[in-house]
C-alpha cells in the first residue's frame, strides 16, 4: 500500500476507535435507543438521495439494516448505557470476528483452517479474561450485552457476505434507513416518550455534534474510505488496519474519560487482538470465512456491515480471500 493510503487506513481505525468515546458522551445526551436512532437517521438523510439506487435486493438491505442497526447497535447503545466502558467496549467488539466465522461455517458451510480456529479460540480466551475482570470490577450486564452485540454483528456480516455489495457506501447508506423508525418504537416504548422529548428539548451543541460525528464521520467517511482502499488493495492488506480500533478506543478513552484499564483487562486485550490477527490470516482457500468493519461499528464499530464503528465490509472479488475486519460503532 502506498503511505498515503497506509495513512488513510490508519485513520479511519483511529476514527472508529475514537467513536467509542464520543458515544459515551452522546449517552450523556439522549437515552441508548434513540441516540442509536438518530445516528442512523443523520446517517441516511440527505445521503440516500445522493449515493444512487440500492445495487443489492431489498431483502439483504433489510436484513442487515434489522440485525446491525436495530440488534447490534441497540445492544451495544444499551450495554454501554448500563455501564460498559468504552474502552472494553471497543475491545469487545473484536469477538465478531469469532461469532462471523461461526455463522459462516452454519449457513455457509465456510470451514475454517486450524491457524484460523487456534486465532479463535485465543480470543475467545481473550474475551473470558476480560469477563472475569469485568465482573470483579465493573457491571457485567453492560458486557453481556456488548458481546450480544458482537453476535448480532457476526449476523450480519455473514448476511452482507451473501449480498455481496459492490459498493459499501451504497450499501452502508441505504441499509442506515432501515433501523429508524424500528429503534425510534422501541425508544419510545421501553425508554418512554417523556425521556425521549426532553432529550430533543435540551439538544445542545455538544449533543449535536456527537450525533455528526457517529453519522457522518464514522459512518460516512469511515465506510466510503474502507470501501475505497478495499477496491484497490487485497483485504488481506485492508482489514488488519481494523485491529488498530481497540488501540485507539482504549487509549482515547484513557484519555478523554479517565478510564484505567487493569493488568487484566491489558491482558485480555493482548490475548483478543491477538487472536483476531490469527483469525484473520488469509486462508489456503477463498471460502474461509469473512469479517466486518469496526462500527463503531456503525459501528457501527461497525456496522458493522460490518461497516464502525463499528469498526469494513467483506471484499466481494473473486480474486481475493474474504477477511476479517471490524466496523464502526
Amino acid at each position: 500500500m502506498r503511505p498515503a493510503h497506509i495513512a488513510l487506513a490508519a485513520a479511519v481505525a483511529a476514527v472508529w476507535g475514537v467513536n467509542f468515546v464520543v458515544i459515551e458522551i452522546g449517552l450523556d445526551h439522549f437515552p441508548p435507543l434513540l441516540f442509536s436512532a438518530l445516528r442512523f437517521l443523520a446517517a441516511a438523510l440527505p445521503a440516500v438521495f445522493f449515493v444512487g439506487r440500492p445495487k443489492v435486493a431489498w431483502k439483504w438491505i433489510v436484513g442487515v439494516g434489522l440485525v446491525l442497526g436495530v440488534a447490534k447497535f441497540g445492544l451495544l447503545f444499551t450495554g454501554m448505557d448500563r455501564g460498559a466502558p468504552a474502552g472494553l467496549s471497543s475491545l469487545v467488539l473484536q469477538i465478531q470476528a469469532v461469532f462471523t466465522a461461526v455463522f459462516a461455517f452454519l449457513a455457509l458451510g465456510e470451514r475454517p483452517g486450524r491457524i484460523r480456529v487456534l486465532g479463535m479460540a485465543v480470543a475467545l480466551a481473550g474475551i473470558g479474561v476480560a469477563a472475569v475482570d469485568e465482573g470483579a470490577s465493573g457491571p457485567l450486564l453492560g458486557f453481556s450485552l456488548c458481546v450480544a452485540a458482537a453476535a448480532c454483528w457476526g449476523v450480519s456480516n455473514v448476511l452482507t457476505r451473501k449480498a455481496s455489495p459492490p459498493d459499501a457506501l451504497n450499501f452502508m447508506v441505504w441499509v442506515s434507513t432501515v433501523p429508524v423508525l424500528p429503534l425510534l418504537a422501541l425508544s419510545l416504548l421501553l425508554e418512554g416518550p417523556d425521556r425521549d422529548l426532553a432529550a430533543l428539548r435540551s439538544l445542545d451543541w455538544t449533543g449535536a455534534g456527537v450525533v455528526v460525528y457517529v453519522a457522518w464521520v464514522t459512518t460516512v467517511f469511515g465506510f466510503g474510505a474502507w470501501g475505497w482502499l478495499l477496491r484497490r488493495y487485497p483485504a488481506s492488506s485492508v482489514a488488519p488496519f481494523s485491529l488498530l480500533v481497540p488501540v485507539f478506543g482504549m487509549s482515547s478513552a484513557a484519555l478523554f474519560l479517565d478510564e484505567s484499564a487493569t493488568g487484566l483487562r491489558w491482558c485480555a486485550a493482548a490475548l483478543l487482538v491477538g487472536g483476531v490477527a490469527l483469525a484473520s490470516l488469509p486462508g489456503r482457500r477463498a471460502g474461509t470465512a469473512p469479517v466486518s468493519v469496526p462500527a463503531g461499528s456503525a459501528d457501527a464499530r461497525g456496522p458493522a456491515p460490518a461497516a464502525p464503528a463499528g469498526r469494513p465490509l467483506p471484499d466481494t472479488s473473486a480474486s481475493r480471500t474474504p477477511s476479517t475486519a471490524t466496523s464502526p460503532r
